[in-house]
């Protein structure tokens, strides 16, 4: 049972807000299963690089990586090493088994990209917890980012944010 005293109490905290009228709320959505898109002149083309070796690669500078496509500007890819862009979304994959991980960030590009979000990041983890193999979910998160074509580049986050534990990742808008 709610108390008079707490009841004035919302009722002051409440002066001045308007009601919104029902065709202003926000409503929940089905989320829709994420499809991939890839036609088969993208397989052709990807087979293609990956034969030729003119797919685009990663930088590594020890624990740091980097991957931008062709076109991007450099001061763009800059901006998104320095951390300059604002993070709209956040996607964790600690814990996860590797099918599972794929799974879930897949979606979480698509539904990232077709929200129009430009910068998001993915925490994978260090992968110190997995054993003398080393980690497993960081290089895995690389090699799925780099077939995607929603991601521009990615970076790895500044130390604030995760660090070698996660990535920055620049989306195409639609």
């Amino acid at each position: 049972m709610i108390s008079d005293e707490d009841r004035d109490a919302f009722a002051k905290a409440m002066e001045g807000v308007i009601r919104l009228r029902a065709d202003e709320r926000a409503t929940a959505s089905k989320r829709r299963r994420a499809k991939a898109h890839n036609s088969r002149a993208a397989r052709r083309a990807l087979l293609a690089e990956s034969l030729t070796g003119t797919a685009d690669a990663v930088e590594q500078l020890g624990e740091e990586i980097a991957f931008r496509r062709p076109g991007l500007p450099e001061r763009t890819f800059r901006q998104l090493r320095r951390g300059h862009f604002r993070i709209e979304a956040e996607a964790d994959l600690h814990g996860l088994n590797v099918d599972r991980a794929k799974f879930l960030l897949r979606e979480f590009i698509c539904e990232s990209a077709a929200y129009g979000l430009g910068c998001v990041r993915v925490i994978h983890g260090k992968g110190l917890g997995s054993g003398p193999g080393g980690p497993v979910l960081k290089g895995n998160v690389q090699r799925w980012l780099m077939q995607w074509e929603e991601v521009l580049a990615f970076v790895t986050a500044r130390a604030r944010d995760g660090g070698s534990g996660a990535v920055y990742v620049l989306l195409r808008r639609r």
